[in-house]
């Protein structure tokens, strides 16, 4: 039996998916090769944006064309928030909500339960529809096709932003033991992981359910032997604190990399949305970060075109983000949300005021991102070496792409001194963007 697997959205949705994928293949059911039909499908979507969920329907159907006849299952926050719109895809045989997919693997395999639920006209629906009913935690750390491991610490979010459908997708916040988490990455350095990306929904919220703290986990993560890198995938201003950063600046294992979600620049935009901090905190973290760190690499989440967002409003995100030190931009333009106050709003941004202001905030990230580069030309680092599509590939400590002139496949998953050569991948900044590097003899 060969299942194939598809994951969009974030890393957190990646980790799950390999860890279902592994589970799968101790049952004995392998992974389809390219270009081959499979018998299960998984899908685990995102809802993020109404184009992630325009992408998850032209998914499903693309797979369910691709592989007739397989019994296709689909999860994930698009499938809680929009069951019923799932379920009427043609071709999907089981819709599972987010309580519901910790029994995912169990379900699926379980004896006669693909050939029964398949031979129902309409798809099975699984599904906890109170938010504060989805309490379980499904653990994941997995590494599926990359070098780098990652590890689900945390799930659900308390927040409510005014935007954001999220904590009605994924529930309350709510975390495992730190003993349980150690044991996950002392199995995943068993395996061989020396890098693993810590991942959640709002990681600084961890021991909310347990009476820990985000720091605690960190200092008891770094004592697992084995793992010679941590990397902090995204962590909220208000929840980054002093003693977080210090540890951070002196532990060797964590790395000078950190993503921290900005969304605006406008104090008033800040508090329209609901978030827990204002631009001067975001500033003063920011600062305090590179100060002790002055080679991070600093990634930051923005939003444009929010409901009440002016063209002053704008003004003063762009200018804050030109004022920092930061080194590359997620932009996102704001999408319309069903179910959130956000609708609530005046003043509606047309999409092409916010497509505007999107691309010159990309272009502003592409200014950052090739200035952060470029001032670490001629410079050593050590990589953590990765198979790429034509070449070995990888990134620095501060989370600079190289690619290596190196081709020797025995140095993947080896931490390897380079000399940063020359920038490639075109004038700019971006996804293309990296530096040409060799080994230090």
């Amino acid at each position: 039996m060969k299942a194939a697997y598809y994951t969009l959205g974030c890393k957190l949705n990646f980790a799950e998916t390999s860890t279902f994928e592994r589970q799968m293949s101790e049952r004995g059911v392998l992974p389809v090769e390219r270009g081959g039909r499979a018998d299960i499908v998984l899908i685990n979507t995102c809802a993020v944006t109404q184009m992630a969920e325009s992408k998850c329907r032209a998914t499903i159907r693309r797979l369910v064309r691709r592989h007739p006849g397989a019994f296709v299952v689909v999860t994930g926050c698009y499938a809680q928030l929009s069951p019923e719109r799932v379920a009427a895809i043609e071709g999907v045989n089981l819709v599972l909500g987010q309580e519901e997919k910790a029994e995912l693997v169990e379900r699926v395999m379980s004896p006669g339960f693909r050939v029964q639920s398949s031979e129902q006209r309409l798809p099975t629906v699984h599904l906890t529809h109170r938010r504060r009913d989805i309490t379980s935690f499904a653990h994941s750390c997995a590494q599926g096709d990359r070098t780098r491991w990652f590890l689900k610490v945390q799930d659900g979010c308390d927040c409510m932003c005014t935007y954001c459908t999220i904590p009605l997708a994924r529930g309350k916040s709510r975390n495992p033991s730190i003993t349980s988490l150690v044991e996950q990455a002392q199995m995943a350095a068993c395996r061989g992981a020396k890098e693993i990306v810590l991942t959640g929904v709002n990681i600084g919220d961890f021991g909310r359910s347990t009476g820990d703290t985000f720091l605690d986990l960190c200092k008891a993560l770094s004592e697992v032997d084995g793992i010679e890198r941590w990397r902090i995938s995204s962590i909220e201003p208000d929840l980054l604190t002093d003693e977080l950063i210090d540890f951070v600046a002196t532990c060797p294992t964590f790395m000078p990399h950190l993503h921290i979600p900005l969304q605006s620049g406008s104090d008033k935009v800040l508090r329209l949305m609901r978030r827990r901090y204002d631009r001067a905190l975001f500033a003063d973290r920011v600062n305090r970060f590179v100060q002790l760190m002055p080679n991070a690499f600093v990634g930051v989440d923005v939003m444009v075109g929010c409901r009440g967002e002016t063209e002053k409003d704008f003004n003063d995100t762009y200018d804050l983000l030109s004022s920092l030190p930061i080194s590359q931009l997620h932009v996102f333009p704001y999408s319309e949300r069903p179910n959130t106050a956000a609708l609530r709003i005046d003043h509606i941004v047309s999409p092409d005021e916010k497509h505007r202001r999107a691309n010159i905030l990309l272009q502003l990230s592409d200014q950052l991102t090739h200035a952060f580069y470029e001032h670490h030309i001629g410079k050593e680092s050590m990589v953590l070496v990765e198979n790429g599509k034509s070449r070995l590939q990888g990134f620095t400590d501060n989370y600079i792409r190289v690619e290596l002139e190196n081709d020797d496949e025995a140095l993947v998953n080896t931490i390897q001194r380079v000399k940063l050569s020359e920038l490639a991948g075109g004038e700019s900044g971006g996804e293309n963007l990296r530096i040409i590097a060799r080994l230090c003899e």
